[in-house]
Order: structure tokens, then sequence, then C-alpha cells
């Protein structure tokens, strides 16, 4: 495996690590009976997460996930 092959593996390792982990972290707040601090705590917990796998990529995960769990957050909590 050349090492672009590897670089691009080791991507998508770390791609799929994130989708999961969102997913994980979506299904938690719509399943789990959580007050609105813990579900706080676990928007924080992915971000943490997704930030150590793509460091410098905050603007990008506002962008996709944090409105995803914005919405998860304002329907379940009725937030304005």
């Amino acid at each position: 495996m050349s090492g672009d092959d590897q670089a691009l593996a080791e991507e998508e390792r770390r791609l799929r690590r994130l989708r999961r982990a969102m997913d994980v972290a979506a299904a938690l707040l719509r399943q789990v009976n959580l007050t609105f601090e813990e579900a706080q705590d676990v928007v924080c917990h992915a971000k943490t997460t997704a930030l150590q796998l793509f460091p410098d990529k905050e603007a990008t995960f506002d962008l996709i996930y944090g409105a995803r769990f914005r919405r998860i957050l304002v329907e379940k909590y009725r937030l304005q």
C-alpha cells in the first residue's frame, strides 16, 4: 500500500468512526430520557470526539452536526 492509499484508508476509518459516534449521540438524544443538561453534555462529548478525529474542523462540525443536534434538542425540549 502506498502512502496515499494508507492516508486515504485512515481518513475513511476516521469518517466511519465519526458517523458512528454522531449517530449514537443523536440516538441517545432522541431515545433516552435525559435532562436538558445531560443532553447538552452528550452534544459536548460528540463535539469533542469529532474534533479529536478531525482537529481544526469545528466550523464544519457546527454546520453539519451542530444543526442536527440543535433540531433534536428543540423538538425534544420544546426550545425556541
